[in-house]
């Protein structure tokens, strides 16, 4: 079968290889450095380029510095409306500094997100990695590899940006025994979740410091369905309020139990966390701890760009953004 009409008229760089008799990396090489390419083997390859018609793809093409001017955000599910924000100011802060944020998505997969790296990692010049799923001695080898910066997380010498979670459970514990609550339960995310843990650790310590009973359900997928699994287990216990690791889990988790045919606030009080967009539609409303998201974004690419620019890390100190607590319709005074 002869070539078909697309493939003769957008050659790869496979084709010029072949037709050079030269390795693909030896044609990269020729176009984006070709200095390290034996000037007869570049002249051969530039012209075989052009008879072929193959043009360099500007997007990835090395600048004159050496540099693409890329950088890139892996998210751990971009369905999802806790990184709407995020995305939209990492982005804006990328453009105003003369760079291009890539997006991918790691489907809530450390497997895809480890997939992701290998594939953008070579054509961008920083990462952030935006509630990673990989373990602490992974994410410190891309940065070895990559200026990186996390987010929602805390790692030895790699830059990070957090919400402060102890600080906001807090808030929603004594948010919940001023309405005259005693005994919780916690709806806990993923187990490889950084946030989750913190935010479990200061639930119980709330609970504990304000002489309330406290409990951990999970761990739940941080979706919608992961609440509506959570409601059934919910019913089993005599708790009358709960707080979900996220948004998500916690409108899945009311959805569930209006289903169950338990009222929420009546009778039971649901507390999300990072209020997202959408949060303020659902009903009741949802009571939820507020994390700066646009500045989430703005600050881990700042971090970001200071590495690429300065060749350094930088400040390792994690930067710590403030949570608040958002009160609406789906927490009331225990009945």
């Amino acid at each position: 079968m002869g070539e078909t009409e697309s493939s003769r008229s957008n050659p790869t760089i496979y084709d010029v290889a072949k037709a050079a008799g030269v390795a693909p990396s030896t044609v990269s090489r020729a176009f984006s450095r070709p200095g390290r390419v034996n000037t007869a083997t570049a002249e051969r390859i530039h012209r075989i380029a052009q008879e072929l018609g193959y043009r360099v793809n500007p997007v990835v093409r090395p600048l004159p510095s050496g540099k693409t001017a890329l950088l890139a955000i892996i998210v751990s599910d971009l369905t999802n409306p806790f990184f709407f924000e995020i995305i939209r100011s990492a982005a804006k802060t990328a453009v105003d500094s003369g760079y291009t944020l890539l997006v991918a998505d790691a489907h809530e997969s450390d497997e895809a997100e480890r997939q992701s790296l290998e594939r953008t990692l070579p054509l961008v010049e920083g990462v952030v990695l935006a509630t990673s799923r990989l373990s602490d001695s992974s994410i410190r080898a891309v940065a070895k590899q990559r200026p990186t910066v996390v987010m929602n997380r805390v790692i030895t010498d790699v830059p990070s940006v957090i919400t402060d979670n102890a600080q906001g459970m807090r808030r929603a514990v004594a948010h919940l025994a001023g309405l005259g609550h005693s005994v919780l339960t916690y709806l806990a995310g993923p187990e490889a979740s950084w946030a989750d843990g913190m935010r479990w650790r200061a639930f119980r310590e709330a609970t504990q410091e304000l002489g309330l009973r406290g409990r951990r359900l999970g761990p739940f997928a941080p979706t919608l369905a992961g609440g509506l699994s959570a409601a059934q287990a919910l019913t089993t216990h005599s708790a009358t309020a709960t707080i979900a690791y996220n948004d998500l889990v916690a409108i899945g988790a009311m959805r569930g139990l209006t289903r169950l045919g338990v009222e929420v606030p009546r009778d039971m009080s649901v507390v999300g966390f990072d209020n997202i967009f959408g949060s303020d539609f659902c009903t009741p409303p949802l009571t939820t701890v507020a994390a700066p998201l646009r500045h989430f974004g703005t600050f881990a690419v700042q971090r970001l760009l200071n590495q690429v620019r300065t060749s350094s890390l930088g400040l390792s100190t994690p930067a710590l953004l403030p949570a608040k607590l958002v009160e609406r319709g789906s927490t009331a005074r225990r009945g």
